[in-house]
């Protein structure tokens, strides 16, 4: 079966334009993102393992866990580790994956992941613009802690805007840990110095930031002592 038939997206990549980099990316986040040796290092399950605590396969189970064979599902911007062939793998040939990403780097090491998966596209695009398509599911993971805040609340109604009927968006991110969290003051210190748009996180709701919030039934769970956080927001 060829592809056109067996894939309802495009698999080519777009030509970007440099230009199109946001700032705080280039400022912020060039090292880990937009450059290429240090983006191959990070590309591995352990490191983002040992970034998370230990926690990647949960959290990665809590996105797979919503999503159904069969289904047409948007990616917000590529993922570090299995996360992202995991998705291809369980929407089957039935259904679609779309990966979004603007960074020209980040987009190439995401079609390499889906070569094997006909099902499976990645294009160069904003997060935050509003797109037309609409999905089952739209996956927002650990994306909202690396763009500013005003990037967040936009990125959320983009999202949510994609969202078919009966369809969900699921963001996964950090969440303010408990009190008497072991982990709380270091996590400041490497907000402070590596992610410094994380920790308004801690004060956020997620639903507080969505234009269209009413049009959805919004669940959150907490996970690892509250230091992470899965909201599902369900189409009503």
């Amino acid at each position: 079966m060829n592809e056109a038939i067996n894939s309802p997206f495009n698999k080519s990549v777009e030509t970007p334009k440099k230009s199109d980099i946001p700032d705080y990316l280039q400022e912020v986040y060039r090292w880990a993102y937009l450059d290429a040796r240090n983006a191959k290092f990070l590309d591995r399950e352990w490191v983002v393992n040992t970034i998370l605590w230990g926690n990647a396969k949960r959290l990665r189970q809590a996105v797979l866990s919503e999503v159904k064979p069969g289904s047409k599902v948007l990616q917000v911007a590529h993922v570090y580790g299995k996360l992202i062939p995991e998705l291809a793998a369980r929407v089957g040939s039935k259904g679609g994956l779309r990966i979004i990403d603007i960074s020209p780097l980040q987009a190439s090491l995401c079609e390499q992941k889906i070569a094997a998966y006909k099902n499976a596209h990645v294009a160069i695009a904003n997060a935050a613009i509003f797109g037309t398509e609409k999905y089952d599911l739209v996956n927002c993971f650990f994306l909202l802690h690396e763009v500013p805040d005003p990037l967040k609340a936009d990125i959320i109604n983009a999202s949510l805007n994609q969202v078919g009927p009966k369809g969900k968006a699921i963001f996964v991110d950090y969440h303010k840990p408990h009190k008497k969290h072991p982990l709380r003051t270091l996590m400041r210190l490497i907000f402070k110095h590596l992610e410094p748009f994380a920790e308004s996180l801690w004060q956020l709701e997620i639903e507080q930031l969505a234009k269209q919030g009413s049009e959805f039934r919004w669940h959150k769970k907490t996970l690892f002592g509250g230091l992470y956080q899965v909201v599902i927001a369900q189409k009503i």
